[in-house]
C-alpha cells in the first residue's frame, strides 16, 4: 500500500540518529507527500524533564499522528517515551533492521497497546511477540533507486572480477565478549559454541544452549539480561565471523577485493591475490563500488538465518550483479535464477564463480531484471506505504486525527 494512496497522509515524527534508515523514510516521505519532521534525540545527553518538554512542544507544534523509529533508538530504558507517546495517543513505530531478541529485552515492559514493532525478519515475529508485542508485522529492507542507480562513477581501484563489501566482526564480537565478561566454562566453550549454533537451523542462542549444552545454561542465565544478551550477541558475530571467513576462502583463486575493517588483515594475512580496501562509505561512495565489480560476492550475518541483508537490494538497484547465499524470504522477494543468482553451501562458489565470470550476458541480463524487481517492489518508498498501511491496520481510530 502507497502512502499517495491515503485521503490523508499521517503526520510522522521521526526519531532520528546517526543510523541511515531514517534518512530513507525521510526521503521516502518527501516523495510521497507524507508530511514528517525529523527531531534528534540521540545527539546528547538529555535529562528526563527535558526530554518531555521537548517531546511535548515538538508534538504541540507540529501535531504528528504517529512517532517512528529505527531499532528503538531515541526510545529510553526507563519508558518515559512510550508513557508520554501513550498519553499524547501517539502510537510508536519502531522498525527493527537488527535483532529484536538482542534490544527489546533491554527496555521495560513494553507498552504493547500503543506500539507497532516492524521487524525485517519475519523468523523474529513469534520471538517479537513472546516479548509481550501484540502489533507486529513483518518489513523487509529495501532500496532507494535514486542514490543506488547504475551510472554512478567508481574509482579505479575499485575495479575487480570480484568484491565483498562488510565487515570482519572480528572486533565486534571481542567488544561484546568483554561486555558479557562470562565465566571460565562459558569462555572455554565460546568458539565451539558459535560455530555448532552456526551450523543449526535454531535462531536463539539461549534456546541452542538449553536444547544442546544444558550444561552450560545455568551460568548463561547468571550474567543477567544485560550480559547475557552481550554472550548471546558475541556467539552470533563470532558465527558470523567463521561463515564469512569460509565463504571468503571460497573466492580466494579469483582475486578478489574485500573492503571493511582492518580486521580482515588479520584474517587474512598476507594472502596472494587477495586485495584489502578500507572500509567503503556506504552513501558517498558504495553506489559507485558495485558497478566496479564483475560479482559483488554476498555472505549474510548469522543473525539472518532466513532474512536477506542491505546489499541483497542495494546491488541490484545499483544495476550491478550480485551472488549471494540462499536464504528462505528471498524467494518470496525474487526470482533465484532469473533476477538473483545465488549458492547454497560455500563449496558451490568457485564453481559458480567461474561460471558467471565467463558470462558477461548473463550477468548483465540477470542485473537488469534484479533492478528491475527492485523498482516494482523494493524500494523505501514501498516499504514506508507498507509501515503506513500497518499503522492503519493497528490504530484505525487514531490516525489522521492530527495528533497533539
Amino acid at each position: 500500500m502507497h502512502a499517495k494512496a491515503l485521503r490523508h497522509p499521517p503526520r510522522l515524527l521521526l526519531l532520528t540518529s546517526a543510523y541511515f534508515l531514517l534518512g530513507e523514510l525521510a526521503t521516502a516521505c518527501k516523495r510521497l507527500g507524507v508530511p514528517h519532521l525529523l527531531l534528534d534525540l540521540g545527539a546528547r545527553e538529555m535529562d528526563a524533564e527535558l526530554f518531555v518538554r521537548t517531546l511535548r512542544d515538538t508534538v504541540s507544534s507540529f501535531r504528528p499522528d504517529a512517532i517512528v523509529t529505527v531499532n528503538h533508538l531515541g526510545v529510553d530504558r526507563e519508558g518515559v517515551l512510550q508513557s508520554l507517546a501513550r498519553d499524547l495517543k501517539l502510537p510508536l513505530a519502531s522498525w527493527f533492521v537488527d535483532n529484536p531478541e538482542f534490544i527489546l529485552p533491554l527496555y521495560s515492559e513494553p507498552d504493547a497497546e500503543n506500539t507497532l514493532i516492524l521487524t525485517w525478519d519475519a523468523d523474529s515475529l513469534d520471538a517479537v511477540r513472546s516479548l509481550g508485542f501484540t502489533k507486529v508485522c513483518w518489513l523487509p529492507l529495501g532500496a532507494d533507486p535514486e542514490r543506488f542507480c547504475p551510472g554512478r562513477p567508481g574509482r579505479p581501484e575499485w575495479r575487480a572480477p570480484v568484491s565483498f563489501v562488510g565487515n570482519s566482526m572480528l572486533t565486534k564480537t571481542g567488544r561484546r565478549l568483554g561486555a558479557a565478561r562470562p565465566g571460565p566454562e562459558l569462555l572455554a566453550a565460546f568458539a565451539g559454541l558459535a560455530g555448532d549454533f552456526a551450523a543449526s537451523g535454531e535462531r536463539n542462542v539461549r534456546a541452542f544452549v538449553a536444547a544442546n549444552r544444558r550444561h552450560l545454561l545455568p551460568e548463561l542465565d547468571a550474567l543477567g539480561v544485560e550480559r547475557r544478551t552481550a554472550f548471546e550477541t558475541a556467539v552470533v558475530w563470532r558465527a558470523t565471523l567463521d561463515y564469512r571467513l569460509g565463504c571468503l576462502r571460497q573466492t580466494l583463486a579469483f582475486s578478489p577485493l574485500i573492503a571493511g575493517d582492518p580486521g580482515w588483515r588479520e584474517l587474512f594475512p598476507d594472502q596472494p591475490g587477495l586485495r584489502l580496501h578500507q572500509e567503503i562509505g556506504y552513501y558517498e561512495e558504495l553506489p559507485g563500488f558495485y558497478p566496479q565489480s564483475d560479482v559483488n560476492f554476498n555472505c549474510t550475518s548469522v543473525q539472518m538465518k532466513g532474512a536477506v541483508n542491505q546489499r541483497v537490494f542495494d546491488v541490484p538497484a545499483a544495476g550491478a550483479f550480485l551472488l549471494t547465499d540462499s536464504r528462505a524470504q528471498l524467494d518470496s522477494m525474487f526470482e533465484p535464477g532469473r533476477e538473483i543468482a545465488l549458492y547454497h553451501s560455500p563449496e558451490e562458489v568457485p564453481e559458480l564463480l567461474a561460471r558467471y565470470l565467463a558470462d558477461e550476458p548473463e550477468r548483465r541480463r540477470m542485473a537488469q531484471a534484479g533492478r528491475a524487481r527492485v523498482l516494482a517492489e523494493h524500494t523505501y518508498e514501498h516499504r514506508l506505504g507498507s509501515l503506513l498501511a500497518a499503522l492503519a491496520e493497528h490504530f484505525p481510530d487514531t490516525l489522521g486525527q492530527g495528533g497533539g
